[in-house]
């Protein structure tokens, strides 16, 4: 795929949304639309022992329900950065990599963004690096309607839909209890593959 792509602001995001943005020329990500709940721009899915386990990131969303992405807050009240770092290490501690990665996206979690989207762009700019892909990565300036447009990603990686994303299936921490499952983060994929991971997307 060449050309742009349009995807939504994700916190970790799953290997599809990597995919889209290594075979982009350019990447705008969305940061005009209001706030959706339960999707992954505030969450992903890592492996663990038993199963899929789901991080989110607590967000404030004030009185008003429509609230623009990118006026979203982090609400530090909750644990939550013990909790997902707690839940990496356990998950990825046998991983082949994850000695190699951990420390870079542990310090940007750490690192106590005020905004969804700060925190969200920080990630994915350390993913990027550790791919070795080099995109430009842009915000929107103004919102676009949703068209179903061929470029417009915002709202079909999600984890409300069965995506027709056709992974590459690659080596697991706990492949053996519950074979191999798609959707997850890219951390699942970082550490397990390593410099190999680019391969996969």
């Amino acid at each position: 795929m060449a050309g742009k792509i349009l995807v939504s602001t994700a916190y970790l995001p799953p290997v599809e949304y990597f995919s889209l943005v290594k075979r982009s020329d350019k990447v705008f990500i969305e940061r005009e639309e209001n706030y959706l709940k339960q999707t992954w721009r505030n969450r992903c899915n890592i492996l663990s022992a038993h199963g899929i386990q789901k991080l989110t990131v607590p967000v404030y969303l004030g009185s008003i329900h429509k609230t623009p992405v990118k006026d979203i807050r982090i609400d530090y009240s909750k644990r939550w950065q013990q909790v997902h770092l707690r839940a990496m290490t356990a998950s990825y501690n046998a991983a082949p990599y994850f000695e190699f990665y951990f420390e870079t996206i542990q310090k940007v979690i750490l690192n106590n963004h005020n905004f969804l989207l700060d925190l969200n762009l920080e990630l994915i700019e350390s993913v990027l690096r550790i791919l070795k892909i080099e995109n430009d990565i842009l915000y929107t300036t103004e919102y676009e309607p949703d068209m179903n447009n061929d470029y417009d990603f915002r709202y079909r990686i999600s984890p409300k839909k069965i995506s027709d994303y056709n992974i590459k299936k690659y080596s697991q921490v706990f492949i053996v209890n519950e074979g191999f499952l798609p959707g997850l983060s890219i951390i699942d994929l970082v550490f397990n593959m390593g410099p190999e991971a680019s391969y996969y997307l």
